[in-house]
């Protein structure tokens, strides 16, 4: 009986300490997300999947989706991580206008000839 109840108390202290440890390091409760909505010179499926692909890479940011027949770009971003200017930023970085800014020079020239916004075939 005493052993029993040995390893009662040892199987309580176990599972009582684990659940602590669990509550201690559970990611924290996300903050409010904002979105943030770009108009992009995006022309094909190839600048869909580039524009998402980068922007997954940034910090803060939780989805981007772009609507390749409208170009807009749906970035969903914590705000205490990242800033709209920054989300501009990346986007123009990987070669892309993002609203009334034009995209970084070297970046678009690496872009292949079908994502190129003077593409004729666009």
């Amino acid at each position: 009986m005493k052993i029993f109840a040995s390893f009662l108390l040892a199987c309580t202290l176990l599972f009582s300490s684990a659940a602590t440890f669990a509550q201690q390091t559970a990611p924290k409760a996300k903050s409010g997300t904002e979105t943030l909505q770009l108009k992009t010179s995006a022309v094909c499926d190839m600048c869909k999947a580039r524009l998402e692909k980068s922007l997954a890479y940034e910090k803060g940011v939780q989805s981007a989706t772009l609507d390749v027949p409208s170009k807009m770009l749906t970035v969903t971003y914590r705000p205490d991580k990242t800033t709209p200017a920054a989300l501009r930023s990346a986007v123009q970085k990987t070669g892309y206008d993002a609203d009334d800014q034009t995209a970084d020079a070297r970046a678009y020239d690496r872009l292949p000839d079908c994502c190129k916004k003077t593409n004729s075939t666009h």
